[in-house]
């Protein structure tokens, strides 16, 4: 990632969390939450692009389970 996400959103929170079990059982923490927001990334072979990334968070434990969602097209 280049820079900062921007324009972060939850998407889902307590019993709408499917993973949560898992989350839970493998890194602690309660609350967790879907988040998604925008960011600039550079690919291995040196593209950059803009994209829409989510992954889950807690309090006191940070992000986890980053990917790319969806690739803004080119302008």
């Amino acid at each position: 990632m280049l820079g900062q996400i921007e324009n972060v959103e939850v998407i889902a929170e307590g019993p709408g969390v499917r993973i949560k079990r898992f989350l839970r059982k493998t890194y602690g923490g309660r609350r967790w939450r879907k988040l998604k927001g925008e960011a600039v990334v550079r690919f291995g072979d040196g593209r950059i692009f803009r994209a829409e990334i989510h992954w889950y968070e807690a309090h006191g434990i940070g992000r986890k389970g980053l990917k790319i969602s969806y690739l803004f097209p080119e302008a």
